[in-house]
């Protein structure tokens, strides 16, 4: 689907995936991992990426603190939906949360046997970028996961943490207008897809708003998702 970049970065739709990567980067903006990283911030230790709602709700049903989320509108069983919006005023200190997404929490597990697997939206661009320099990685593939890896608005974030990763002055203004002008985001502005709070599209839309990455891995048989603390944007600038 995707061509490499210059710096030697693939952008691939969940599809087009053939083999694990040695380094991935899973992009789900609107709004699976978007929503991960506000559940980090409102303290969640860790998150569940079920492979499906039956999965989510099997989980739930063992783990019955666990906190279990899905797209859409609500559903028995599960807590609460996959709104950042909707998220921030939610208490996760030390709790689990199960995600089940249409296309992000697809995408990272469809890449669980790569040896780093990393998910990132906008809001985590610069941490992503700072782990992938400080691994020296050659070569990233960047899973491109929504609307079957056309969704723009993953692309120009996929395209974005890419370029930082190699050029920190990249300027986030070009990118940031794609993905405001994305299908999913007119979707979610006009009410078309449930469970949306009248936020969503602007909280996905910050750059850098936490200072950690979002790395998941294969613990049993569960990939679970944790944040990796990061030199923070504001320590970086003291240097």
């Amino acid at each position: 689907m995707r061509d490499h970049d210059r710096n030697g970065a693939r952008f691939l739709g969940i599809v087009d995936l053939v083999e694990a990567p040695s380094v991935a980067v899973v992009v789900d903006v609107m709004r699976a991992f978007t929503v991960a990283a506000w559940a980090f911030a409102q303290g969640a230790e860790k998150i569940v990426l079920a492979e499906s709602l039956d999965e989510a709700l099997a989980l739930k049903a063992r783990h019955p603190d666990w906190v279990a989320l899905k797209d859409g509108p609500p559903a028995p069983g599960f807590d609460t939906v996959n709104s950042p919006g909707l998220l921030r005023s939610v208490d996760l200190g030390g709790r689990t949360v199960v995600q089940k997404t249409t296309a992000g929490t697809v995408g990272a597990l469809a890449v669980k046997e790569a040896p780093l697997v990393l998910c990132a939206s906008f809001v985590v661009a610069e941490a992503t970028a700072q782990l992938l320099r400080t691994r020296k990685s050659d070569s990233v593939t960047f899973v491109v996961t929504g609307d079957d890896g056309q969704a723009d608005e993953d692309l120009a974030c996929a395209q974005y943490i890419a370029r930082r990763a190699t050029e920190a002055g990249t300027d986030a203004a070009e990118f940031l207008r794609r993905a405001a002008e994305s299908r999913a985001a007119a979707e979610l502005a006009e009410g078309v897809r449930q469970g949306v709070h009248p936020d969503d599209v602007a909280l996905c839309l910050e750059v850098d708003r936490f200072p950690f990455a979002m790395v998941a891995t294969l613990e049993g048989s569960l990939m679970v998702l944790r944040p990796c603390a990061m030199p923070s944007l504001t320590d970086d600038a003291s240097l």
